[in-house]
């Protein structure tokens, strides 16, 4: 038995293969496709019986809830997702994961909700800054990541 101690633990940042920027846009879209599908299902519910009663108030109380709702359903998603397990679902089908950049394990929801309030920012222009913050440091971090200190690592 050899004793290695400067071997790298396997939870260590050193150890993580970060270069997952293909799979984090293809998990960013999976997630985005469910998330629409989930706002039009409530939008559809919500509007059926605004549009049956025919009230213009509450046709516009109907949109201001549906409005606020996909925030809530946006954010949460990630949120939870990321903050419980580390993976929202297209990140599980990319096979890739949140992890606290110190630890290497599931950032929890203080880092998940950090991470996700500057996804306004990183989203801006189709995420063109978070892509542009990715691509040019060593460990692929968006903004919401370098704030959150955290990484996304292959699973």
């Amino acid at each position: 038995m050899t004793n290695q101690p400067f071997a790298v633990p396997p939870t260590s940042t050193a150890a993580r293969d970060t270069n997952v920027l293909g799979q984090r846009v293809v998990a960013t879209i999976i997630d985005a496709g469910i998330i629409t599908v989930a706002i039009f299902v409530i939008s559809f519910v919500l509007g059926i019986p605004a549009a049956i009663i025919g009230s213009d108030a509450l046709l516009v109380l109907v949109n201001l809830l549906v409005f606020l709702l996909s925030f809530v359903i946006a954010f949460g998603y990630y949120i939870v997702l990321e903050g419980r397990s580390g993976q929202t679902i297209g990140k599980r089908i990319c096979g890739i994961k949140v992890v606290d950049a110190d630890t290497g394990q599931v950032p929890g929801m203080q880092a998940a909700v950090l991470r996700n309030v500057l996804r306004v920012v990183d989203g801006f222009m189709a995420y063109l800054v978070g892509f542009i913050v990715a691509i040019t440091n060593d460990q692929h971090q968006r903004l919401g990541d370098k704030v959150a200190r955290t990484l996304v690592v292959r699973a």
